[in-house]
């Protein structure tokens, strides 16, 4: 996978007037709006009005997800200060604790929808109605699949071809639904769990869609546009302190990365980065592994590092999540790297289970 990013100041004249502008973007992650869901995916009302009053104070422009995607691969650049915001899953307390701070902000939005719930009328997830109100102040919605399934993993007895026809439908169907239900779909994805791999990443390419995974980081135009980044900003991530240093992050500035895979095994994981040649604080990069803390860092040349976790990763999602200063102190790059560790009784999509 390649990242190569190349961080270029641009300045766009209006008049007299000089603003600075971004080629890069980070992206918010939301589920729930409420204080009776759970933690881990949530942020109150409160919290979520504290964090919408501070990008408006503070000048944030927010951007609508899709055209600001379209601009960065086209080279068009972004207003200075840029970011978007997104929710997973189509829960109706979005529409009734969030969306009205948005719409006293006037900010656009985007929510990833799982179609089965809202067709079966399930009382916690977004109407139609609600969905078509939504779009006309700056909602727009996307492709969270139907049924919300681990898309890695096999069902039993299924093959590898009826797997990826599987996830081919989970897309497919979401996608009439949008454009019979709605007139039109911005072919984006949100992978649920936030997990995918090298097919099912292909096969995205394939069917148009940009896809979303839950590693945080920043996109830019060098970014894989089958499994961009975004910040999750619930839970333990909902204190605005951590998000304001979120907001001001840049794309770590790597030529290319290797990380064995995207799945763990019982041995520690490790990833190599490549950095561009720069004016770089390096030498305070610090890297740190999801319930361990930092990782050791085995520099390979002036500008390659070997990052290692010191030990394996429990079954489920591990990750790594690596930051650095730029030379103005005030900005954060940052890259995130997720990895998968499967149970014995699940079977994931594994590079063993694709050679058996």
């Amino acid at each position: 996978m390649l990242l190569r990013n190349a961080l270029l100041a641009s300045v766009l004249l209006c008049g007299t007037t000089m603003a600075l502008a971004q080629d890069y973007l980070p992206i918010l992650q939301y589920h729930h709006v409420d204080t009776s869901t759970p933690r881990s995916t949530s942020v109150s009302p409160d919290e979520f009005r504290e964090h919408m009053d501070y990008l408006a104070e503070a000048g944030f422009q927010v951007v609508d997800l899709a055209t600001a995607l379209a601009d960065i691969k086209a080279g068009v650049a972004l207003p200075d200060k840029a970011v978007a915001i997104t929710f997973d899953d189509a829960y109706r307390n979005i529409y009734q604790n969030g969306f009205p701070i948005l719409k006293t902000h006037d900010f656009p939005f985007t929510v990833f929808i799982n179609t089965g719930p809202v067709e079966k009328g399930h009382t916690s997830f977004l109407t139609w109605e609600q969905m078509r109100e939504m779009e006309q102040s700056g909602g727009v919605f996307a492709n969270h699949t139907v049924s919300h399934p681990y898309m890695l993993r096999l069902e039993d007895g299924e093959t590898l071809e009826q797997w990826l026809t599987r996830m081919a439908h989970e897309v497919n169907e979401v996608e009439a639904l949008l454009n019979e239900k709605l007139g039109h779909s911005p072919k984006m994805l949100a992978y649920p769990y936030g997990e995918s791999n090298t097919e099912i990443r292909a096969q995205m390419a394939e069917l148009g869609m940009i896809a979303f995974g839950q590693q945080s980081g920043v996109v830019d135009k060098n970014s894989d546009f089958t499994n961009l980044p975004r910040f999750p900003a619930a839970g333990n991530y909902a204190k605005l302190s951590s998000l304001k240093v979120k907001l001001n992050a840049k794309p770590m500035p790597l030529v290319s990365f290797e990380d064995q895979g995207d799945f763990a095994s019982s041995e520690p994981v490790q990833m190599t980065l490549h950095f561009q040649q720069g004016d770089y604080r390096l030498q305070e990069l610090a890297c740190y592994v999801s319930g361990q803390g930092e990782a050791k860092l085995d520099w390979l040349g002036s500008n390659s590092v070997n990052v290692q976790a010191e030990k394996a990763f429990p079954v489920g999602r591990g990750r790594i999540n690596c930051t650095m200063p730029d030379q103005s102190g005030r900005h954060y790059y940052w890259f995130s790297n997720v990895w998968i560790r499967a149970a014995a009784d699940e079977t994931y999509v594994t590079e063993k289970v694709k050679k058996n």
